[in-house]
C-alpha cells in the first residue's frame, strides 16, 4: 500500500506529461540536471577546499582566510 507500482507510475507520467507538454518537461528536465550537476561540483570543490585546510593544519602552517570587513572602534568609543 506504500509504494507505487508501476501502473501508477505510468498514469502519473502521462497526466504531468498533459499538463506541461514535451517542450517544458525537455527544460524542466535540462534545468534539473544542469542543477545537480553543479551541486555536485560546488561538493566536489567544498571537498577539495577542506583536504587543503586539513593538510595546512596538520602541517602546522596558517590556513588563509578571506578578508572579512571589521569595524575598530577607537579608545574615544570605548570610554562613552
Amino acid at each position: 500500500m506504500g509504494s507505487f507500482g508501476m501502473r501508477e507510475l505510468i498514469i502519473i507520467l502521462l497526466v504531468v506529461l498533459v499538463i506541461f507538454g514535451t517542450k517544458k518537461l525537455r527544460s524542466i528536465g535540462s534545468d534539473l540536471g544542469g542543477a545537480v550537476s553543479g551541486f555536485k561540483k560546488a561538493m566536489k570543490e567544498g571537498d577539495t577546499e577542506g583536504q587543503e585546510v586539513a593538510k595546512q593544519l596538520k602541517s602546522g602552517t596558517d590556513a588563509e582566510f578571506p578578508e572579512t570587513k571589521t569595524t575598530s572602534t577607537s579608545s574615544s568609543d570605548r570610554s562613552a
